[in-house]
């Protein structure tokens, strides 16, 4: 009978979350000068409390179905997710060739960079409902770049998550600005981020007493988050729906940790 009644309550427990849990999203305009950035944010809006937040970086195509459905599912899980726009909303890159120059402008600029992602993160701090001792930074790809670039600013972020993120910077020595934990989350045939890459990085967390873990992929390469890489490795970005589930339920426990 007691196992009757813990299941009922367990239910009307889920039952309930499913009624009065409300996602709802938006496109977010904010600016960088004269360039126009426009993210989007997804939250449940049923919730009273201020929440925990993530920032969700695009990879080098921009924003776009991918990481907006990423930030749906961060707000499933109970924090505000907000898909951040570091090109601007007139330069949505139409295919790689583009997608890899305006990477590659970023790259070649951090300053550029972080001031983009900076910005994002002082825009999403003043949304009412957003916790601003509790938000955290993912990236995938050229986003996870970034991500750690707004750490290595010195932003009050409390964790940062890149997945197969480029991982290379030529300040090294900001890592000591990194005020949160880090989690990265590879591909261990990623060829676009080699082993010396992850070695360097490695390095720059240990010298500067970063709380740090790395998680490695076997037979994962670059892009392994996403079904429209494909699924030749052979190509180095791919699809691997292993490495994807399991980088997710590590980026959940590494959340429900610094939250």
């Amino acid at each position: 009978m007691k196992y009757f009644k813990t299941l009922i309550i367990v239910l009307l427990t889920v039952l309930s979350h499913q009624v009065f849990s409300q996602i709802k999203t938006e496109t977010v305009t904010y600016k960088d000068g004269d360039i126009t950035l426009e993210g989007y944010i997804a939250y449940d809006e049923s919730v009273k409390d201020r929440m925990p937040a993530v920032i969700i970086v695009h990879d080098w195509m921009g924003v776009g179905p991918f990481v907006k459905e990423k930030a749906e599912s961060i707000a499933k899980l109970g924090y505000v997710g907000f898909a951040v726009d570091i090109y601007g909303i007139d330069s949505r890159p139409k295919d790689t060739q583009e997608a890899g120059k305006l990477a590659g402008t970023f790259k070649n600029d951090r300053t550029l960079m972080r001031r983009r992602i900076n910005l994002a993160f002082d825009e999403l701090s003043k949304k009412s409902f957003v916790n601003t001792d509790k938000i955290a930074v993912m990236g995938y790809c050229f986003g996870g770049t970034v991500a750690l670039e707004l750490s290595r600013s010195g932003a009050n972020v409390k964790g940062t998550v890149t997945f197969h993120g480029g991982l290379d910077t030529p300040t090294p020595q900001d890592a000591k600005n990194i005020k949160g934990k880090v989690l990265v989350l590879h591909g261990g045939d990623d060829p676009f981020v080699p082993r010396e890459q992850v070695a360097a990085f490695e390095k720059e967390m240990k010298d500067a007493g970063v709380d740090y873990q790395l998680f490695i992929y076997s037979g994962a390469v670059h892009s392994f988050t996403n079904p429209a890489a494909g699924n030749d490795n052979s190509k180095g970005a791919a699809y691997n729906e292993k490495a994807d589930k399991r980088s997710w339920e590590a980026m959940k426990t590494f959340f429900k940790e610094i939250f």
